[in-house]
């Protein structure tokens, strides 16, 4: 082989192998949920499923054709701002409902714990998994839990590996989006500070201003 026939076929090569190299692959996910990019509002929600309690996909797209919903991100069971945030919901649901709106809450818990969050704020409203955490990367609201993080929660008796069933470390920024039945979204709350979660009120007059 002569160099310029070596040239001709090595270079557009080389540049494949950079391209789909691991350093050059953009992230599916944050490093950080301060460093999250939600989708924006007047956007159509994703294409992506999740699962029931039974362990059934759901597409988030077919769920929302016969009424607009809210879907509300958190972080599992485990997490105790996540349940006074659940709660807090349950107080308002009936309110929702008359506006229109039914509510689904989506984690990274495996379909078989959902029940048992349920169970636990007697909730009446839907809860899905979203244990590979496919919805939250694609509504860009995922991120990387650091090491040091993952086994403090550990000594915490908190194994996301375990819950999730999946060892990818990831949590979703809780977040909120408020989708009409085309997918639109209509409104949308995230907050990378897990502590912090809209209040209920606000969720309530935000539906309310877009069911008109």
């Amino acid at each position: 082989m002569t160099l310029r026939k070596f040239s001709t076929c090595f270079f557009p090569v080389l540049a494949l192998v950079l391209l789909f190299s691991p350093s050059s692959i953009a992230q599916d996910y944050a490093m950080s949920a301060e460093e999250v990019n939600p989708v924006l509002i007047s956007s159509t929600i994703p294409d992506v499923s999740v699962k029931n309690t039974d362990g059934e996909n759901l597409n988030l797209r077919d769920i929302v054709k016969d009424q607009p919903t809210i879907f509300v991100f958190y972080r599992g069971g485990w997490c105790p701002y996540c349940n006074r945030h659940l709660a807090d919901l349950k107080k308002i649901e009936d309110d929702l409902a008359k506006e229109g709106y039914k509510v689904y809450a989506i984690s990274a818990d495996r379909p078989e714990l959902l029940k048992q969050t349920m169970d636990k704020n007697e909730l009446t409203y839907t809860l899905l998994s979203d244990a590979p955490m496919t919805a939250a990367k694609a509504f860009g609201i995922a991120f990387k839990m650091d090491d040091e993080t993952v086994e403090r929660y550990k000594s915490y008796d908190i194994d996301i590996e375990k819950d999730s069933g999946y060892d990818h470390h990831l949590l979703p920024a809780p977040a909120v989006f408020l989708v009409d039945q085309k997918g639109i979204i209509k409104f949308s709350y995230v907050n990378p500070n897990y502590k912090e979660r809209i209040d209920g009120g606000i969720l309530l007059a935000a539906a309310k201003a877009f069911s008109k």
